[in-house]
């Protein structure tokens, strides 16, 4: 009989109560019931639960905000924002789902544009 080994992601917990100063860089995923003062970068999936709260910029490759997040947000695959979460600052995505309920205060890029965007801008440069 063939044995079959999955791979799995790490994932780190930050429960409530916690309160982390500083910058977070983690492979795998992180869920968040906690505070976060500083970014986090990630290669996988951030869960900010419903009293977790992020001051500072975020960087995954999905994302489920059902607290708060004081900051901007590049999710390279997936942004969910749950009815019960506040985002305040500017995103970054490739695809979004939005709760009613849910509050964002920012600017929303996709990530095709910002790439036509960038090469728009390198074309320029390259003119002048």
């Amino acid at each position: 009989m063939a044995r079959i080994e999955l791979e799995t992601a790490p994932i780190n917990t930050i429960t409530a109560g916690s309160v982390i100063n500083g910058t977070v860089n983690a492979n795998g995923d992180f869920r968040l019931d906690g505070r976060l003062e500083g970014d986090i970068t990630l290669s996988g999936k951030l869960v900010v639960g419903e009293n977790g709260v992020v001051n500072g910029n975020v960087i995954c490759q999905n994302a489920n905000i059902i607290g708060a997040v004081n900051g901007n947000i590049t999710a390279k695959e997936m942004l969910t924002l749950h009815a019960t979460a506040k985002v305040r600052g500017d995103i970054v995505i490739n695809r979004i789902a939005i709760e009613p309920g849910a509050v964002f205060s920012g600017c929303c890029r996709v990530f095709d544009e910002v790439k036509k965007a960038e090469a728009g801008e390198k074309r320029e440069e390259i003119k002048k």
